[in-house]
């Protein structure tokens, strides 16, 4: 009897996680241990409750889902933006995810936050210009607090990576498709899983621009810079797909029609066209030069290469993101090779890909997709 390939995915569910869930979930051979609900596309409660719910779909209800990071390591809190509601949905699902609960909603009504605290808004501090709330109901109110500050306890999601990574060391991988804060949430409170931790992460870009405002930085790294950071420099065994790689990978509405043609009304099949088209119809009004073909299959590839490496060609840099804009320091968000790792060998080297077999991807992403019997 052979032994299942084991793997943990972070996930901040929008619709490309959701698709990264489904393909995960046709492999026989491969044992999700966990999922894991963090910030980024959406709120970390909407995206445990997109994660539950994605999953109940594809009947896995057995896999364990645990909250993750609910704001940035720079900030205390977060609000999702309207360029990830633009792509993804209110919800995170195109409107077709559960029912939210009124009273954990995203678009509840007042933010109250005490002038010693930072909120992120997409990854921008709320009083930056281009901190953009994904609802127009938000109110945010500011009151002076002399409190005092308290570590909080990791959330479970984050100490399910260290006692797994401790357990099975690199026999299991972790798939990262939101921001790196989960994991550098592990790395501080257990270093010594560094050497054991083999993670396959979404996010980044090395030789094309960026996705954010400032077409520069990748929108999970400008989630948090300063941990994406420091995951790079930590000696975990890290590969990074980017958008270098991920905007080669495109999903067209001849796919999603091709999943309908075998789905019942009701079937998950419909249920993953239904919000792959809105990602499809989203991604070619935002940019008909770069995905008139469809859209970018982010998560679901970075899922893939958790799986089978050989769909990637790497190139072994040593890497930094930038954690300030201005002179001297670039961009912030930039994920750029780290010139420390010219002159010093130690300096930890992250797996960058650079070229997929991008037809052979697609052509199995959308088969196996195809293939779903619910």
């Amino acid at each position: 009897m052979s032994v299942k390939r084991k793997l943990i995915l972070d996930v901040d569910t929008g619709i490309d996680d959701a698709l990264a869930l489904a393909y995960v979930s046709t492999f026989d051979d491969v044992e999700l241990l966990g999922a894991i609900g963090t910030y980024g596309n959406v709120t970390a409660d909407t995206a445990v409750r997109n994660t539950r719910y994605v999953l109940d779909w594809l009947g896995l209800r057995h896999v364990p889902v645990l909250a993750g990071s609910t704001h940035p390591s720079w900030a205390d809190s977060f609000i999702a933006d309207a360029g990830c509601a633009q792509f993804h949905g209110t919800d995170g699902l195109g409107g077709f995810g559960p029912a939210a609960d009124p009273s954990t909603s995203d678009s509840a009504g007042a933010f109250t936050l005490t002038s010693r605290r930072l909120i992120s808004v997409g990854g921008y501090n709320v009083h930056d210009r281009h901190a953009n709330p994904s609802t127009d109901s938000l109110t945010l109110s500011f009151t002076a607090c002399d409190r005092t500050e308290s570590t909080p306890a990791s959330p479970e999601g984050v100490r399910f990576i260290i006692d797994m990574v401790r357990r099975y060391g690199r026999d299991v991988t972790v798939a990262a498709t939101g921001p790196l804060s989960d994991i550098d949430a592990a790395l501080t409170a257990a270093p010594d899983i560094a050497d054991g931790l083999r993670l396959v992460m979404m996010g980044g870009t090395l030789t094309q621009e960026g996705n954010c405002w400032d077409a520069t930085a990748e929108t999970n790294i400008i989630q948090d810079p300063e941990a994406a950071d420091r995951v790079f420099h930590s000696g975990a065994d890290v590969t990074m797909v980017g958008l270098d790689v991920t905007h080669q990978c495109l999903l067209g509405s001849d796919a999603t029609a091709q999943w309908r043609q075998q789905a019942a009304p009701t079937g998950v099949r419909t249920f993953l066209a239904d919000i792959a088209d809105f990602s499809i119809a989203a991604n070619l009004h935002t940019d008909a030069r770069l995905f008139s073909a469809g859209m970018p299959l982010h998560d679901p590839l970075a899922a893939a290469v958790a799986l089978d490496p050989s769909l990637v060609e790497c190139f072994d840099l040593p890497m930094k993101v930038e954690t300030q804009t201005g002179d001297f320091h670039g961009t912030r968000g930039r994920t750029v090779g780290d010139p420390a790792g010219l002159i010093d060998p130690a300096v930890p080297r992250v797996h960058v890909a650079l070229t997929v077999d991008h037809n052979r991807f697609v052509a199995d992403f959308t088969r196996r997709i195809a293939g779903i019997r619910r």
